[in-house]
């Protein structure tokens, strides 16, 4: 069975350009001997959805749209990912899967298993498959699954369903698994997912093709990596990450063209992802150039480098904006970044701003020493300047805030957490690091000098992070364990961390849940990111 899969990146609502797409990658497939061509997970309405579905028009369009492509299919099926109405008790919708083909009725296929949990909500929508069965495609006994449908309990974070569609599937006859998918990119989860795919393939062997989305929406960044695994569980073909990518393969009965899956390290598939995750943000909501501070520090630096990557260096403005505190190192790494990535970069002192600022208040705070009030006013100024900029070219403001720093509520409100994209801010400070000297494997791009010195915010005279924060090689771990493990405070103190640390580490989070409703949106990497992944609420009193 010769099987074309069509790795495309749909745009959500884009019915004519996702059509477009999935039309020419299933021409292209067709001509190079397809027998059928997959698409992923709701590829014409583009994933995720969300509460566009609510409106009036939009599922409407979307089978419109479906019965357009229906019309310019061949004698090859064609497998794609739509929204179809549920005319029965539930919820309002189905996420399917139609098989177009010339002179053929359409033939739909429903997921059973609607994953709502971190940042899936499929529930609210749609109404699960009551049962699932094999269908005959291109005379091959076919079992078709969608995304959630073919993991397996081993792989998902509890065990979340009673039924298992693939097993269904193989006890009703099915030769071969073809999955549409929308599997969301985390660190680490490319190499999961095919050693998940490839066990299933394996225990009930038979052979799977399995076709991933790739593209950024909002917060989510898929990374496509689609497969075809034998039924012993080998890797056929793999496909392109970060990229779009059509692809033929042929499963035999007999199959040697057996090829070894290729996995990139994990800084090269993050960097890959927030690059994609940046440069899509940008073009689908349509703008052209970024603008952002640099402070010399390390944050701020690897947002340009991926800021620069995404968009090209042309179209990314860099602002440094010192101060008394601003080391001159600060001022230099800066425009040594710069220099070194080819993009402009602005001087502006914000000293005289400040003094006057300060002046302007000092009536009202009836003689109060100075402290973190007079210090916020910085960053606050900074991101007036900025987003003065940004309002008067329309650039769109780039954070540059990393994870650790949201976690603890180490960011100051209206002032470096202003912006429309928080670049880096699900990317943990060790992570950044590695980051960066990743970055700089074959020539210098950010100053040694930058990577090396202490971290520090400077706004007042010698302050370093670690004046404030606990070591990061300290405060990392705790999080990873509070934030993605969702352990207790005994539990984490239990895996060796020293109890007072841990406790300050778990009240700062708390605290600062207000901050974070308030964040821009980020772009999503590990496995529990600051965002709709992650519902807490600001009005609470429960401690742990």
């Amino acid at each position: 069975m010769r099987i074309g899969l069509a790795q495309i990146n749909p745009l959500v609502g884009d019915f004519a350009g996702n059509s477009a797409k999935i039309l020419a990658a299933y021409r292209d497939l067709v001509a190079r001997g397809a027998e059928i061509v997959l698409t992923p997970e709701l590829a014409l309405p583009g994933y995720p959805p969300q509460d566009l579905l609510f409106k009036s028009q939009f599922v409407p369009r979307n089978l419109a749209a479906l019965e357009t492509l229906r019309a310019q299919t061949g004698d090859t099926p064609l497998l794609v990912g739509h929204v179809d109405t549920n005319t029965g008790h539930g919820r309002p919708f189905r996420n399917a899967a139609a098989i177009l083909q010339r002179g053929q009725p359409v033939h739909k296929i429903y997921k059973t298993l609607l994953p709502t949990y971190d940042v899936f909500d499929e529930s609210r929508y749609f109404e699960p498959a009551e049962g699932c069965a094999p269908i005959e495609i291109a005379g091959h006994c076919c079992g078709v699954t969608i995304c959630e449908d073919i993991w397996s309990r081993d792989y998902l974070p509890r065990q979340l369903y009673d039924r298992d569609p693939l097993t269904e599937l193989v006890t009703q006859g099915a030769k071969v698994i073809l999955n549409l998918s929308a599997s969301p990119f985390e660190v680490g989860k490319p190499r999961r997912r095919f050693e998940m795919l490839s066990a299933r393939a394996r225990d009930h062997h038979i052979p799977i093709a399995y076709c991933n989305t790739i593209g950024g929406n909002d917060e989510l960044i898929f990374d496509g990596n689609s497969f075809a695994i034998s039924e012993t569980g080998d890797c056929l073909t793999q496909l392109a990450s970060f990229h779009t990518e059509n692809a033929l393969v042929e499963i035999r009965d007999s199959q040697s063209a057996i090829r070894n899956p290729i996995f990139l390290n994990d800084e090269t598939d993050l960097f890959n992802a927030l690059v994609l995750g940046t440069r899509d943000y940008f073009a689908k909501c349509g703008f052209k150039s970024a603008v952002l501070g640099l402070s010399g520090g390390i944050d701020s630096a690897v947002t340009a480098v991926i800021a620069a990557e995404a968009l090209g260096k042309e179209n990314v403005l860099g602002v440094t904006m010192p101060t008394r505190y601003s080391s001159e190192g600060s001022v230099g790494d800066s425009l040594s970044l710069a220099n070194a990535l080819g993009i402009r970069c602005l001087t502006i002192p914000i000293e005289k701003s400040f003094a006057i600022f300060k002046e302007q208040m000092t009536p009202f705070f009836d003689g109060k020493p100075e402290d973190v009030t007079e210090e916020n006013m910085q960053p606050r100024l900074r991101g007036m300047t900025l987003m003065a900029l940004s309002n008067k070219f329309g650039h769109l403001l780039l954070t540059t805030g990393n994870k650790s720093e949201l976690a603890v509520g180490y960011c100051t409100l209206y002032g470096d957490m202003c912006g429309g994209l928080a670049v880096i801010s699900d990317v943990p400070k060790l992570m950044i690091y590695r980051l960066a000297r990743w970055l700089n494997r074959d020539r210098e791009i950010i100053p040694h000098s930058t990577i090396e010195k202490p971290p520090s915010a400077e706004l007042r005279p010698n302050q370093r992070d670690q004046d404030t924060l606990p070591p990061y090689e300290i405060l990392d771990p705790i999080l990873e364990l509070l934030v993605e493990e969702n352990l207790s405070p005994d539990e984490i103190i239990a895996r060796g961390l020293e109890p007072e640390t841990v406790r300050w580490v778990v009240r700062k989070v708390a605290q600062n849940e207000y901050k974070r409703a308030q964040a821009v949106p980020c772009l999503k990497v590990t496995s529990k990111a600051f965002g709709a992944g992650r519902k807490m609420p600001v009005a609470q009193h429960y401690a742990e």
